[in-house]
């Protein structure tokens, strides 16, 4: 699957997306799932890419001096800098999805069920 990701104007429109399901996201990322140890590579793979999301975040912490009292950091935050740290979050969420068709899930059902749990909760 080809995706011209770079046309729009405007920062939601930049990757000219429609919308998908979290479903056909799995689909979709599982056809570039080439490891051969099931299960170990994909949760390795999860934690090493949520360690680049914080090693981002740390960056932008030494680089911009965000102001931390503020509710809402992100207003400090560049755009680009936010972008990368979308891609970063893409790259997680391949993850999620190989280590969840892994175990015979798919992302919408883990989504429902985590749901559920947070509703048990309160």
């Amino acid at each position: 699957m080809q995706m011209d990701l770079f046309e729009g104007d405007n920062e939601y429109d930049e990757y000219g997306h429609d919308e998908m399901s979290l479903d056909e996201y799995q689909g979709l990322a599982t056809e570039y799932a080439f490891y051969n140890m099931t299960l170990m590579y994909p949760i390795l793979g999860l934690n090493g890419e949520a360690g680049e999301v914080a090693e981002k975040l740390k960056k932008l912490i030494r680089d911009n001096d965000l102001d931390f009292t503020q509710d809402d950091i992100t207003e400090q935050i560049e755009y680009r800098d936010k972008n990368a740290l979308a891609l970063e979050l893409g790259d997680l969420l391949w993850y999620l999805a190989n280590t969840a068709n892994d175990l015979g899930y798919n992302l919408e059902e883990i989504a429902f069920m985590n749901l559920e749990k947070l509703e048990d909760r309160s």
